[in-house]
């Protein structure tokens, strides 16, 4: 039995939609450990859990939506799924790199976990711009998408000072 394609924009769908999901567990990431662990412990440890996120979420949709009559999917499907979902990776390149770049600067490992973290939610809010442009909204609907993607990134904020708060 020959599997359906995906549709082109279904692609371009799924890879946003993980660049977006990577970048809300980057700035969990980022918010969780920013203030205890050191820069390059937060680096790996960013980048450790995407990767898991990830895999993680390729072998469950593997399970879930690809096997079909007790066949595993074609060797180019699951490539062409673990590449679709690539962009959660990808997504903490730019607050990672930020780390880096504050830290070479001479701030603290707390103050570039602090900015890495406001970049960070400034790439949600351009995601959710762009995410509802592309699926064709405008005005209000827009201005709500984007602000949503905003309040997910407030939501990492009000994390970090709550463990602030109780460390």
């Amino acid at each position: 039995m020959e599997r359906p394609t995906e549709p082109a924009g279904v692609s371009a769908g799924r890879r946003r939609a993980s660049g977006i999901y990577g970048t809300i567990v980057t700035a969990a990431v980022i918010a969780a450990g920013g203030s205890s662990l050191t820069t390059l412990a937060l680096e790996v440890t960013v980048l450790v859990t995407l990767v898991v996120y990830w895999l993680s979420e390729q072998y469950a949709e593997l399970l879930g939506e690809k096997i079909l009559d007790g066949r595993l999917p074609r060797l180019e499907t699951v490539m062409g799924s673990l590449a679709n979902a690539w962009p959660m990776v990808t997504s903490s390149f730019v607050p990672l790199l930020t780390l880096i770049v504050v830290r070479v600067l001479g701030g603290s490992a707390p103050v570039a976990a602090d900015v890495a973290l406001g970049v960070t939610i400034l790439l949600l809010v351009l995601h959710g711009h762009a995410a509802g442009r592309a699926s064709g909204l405008s005005g209000a609907r827009l201005v709500a998408v984007t602000i949503a993607a905003g309040l997910l990134g407030t939501a990492m904020i009000l994390l970090k000072v709550f463990v602030r708060v109780h460390h």
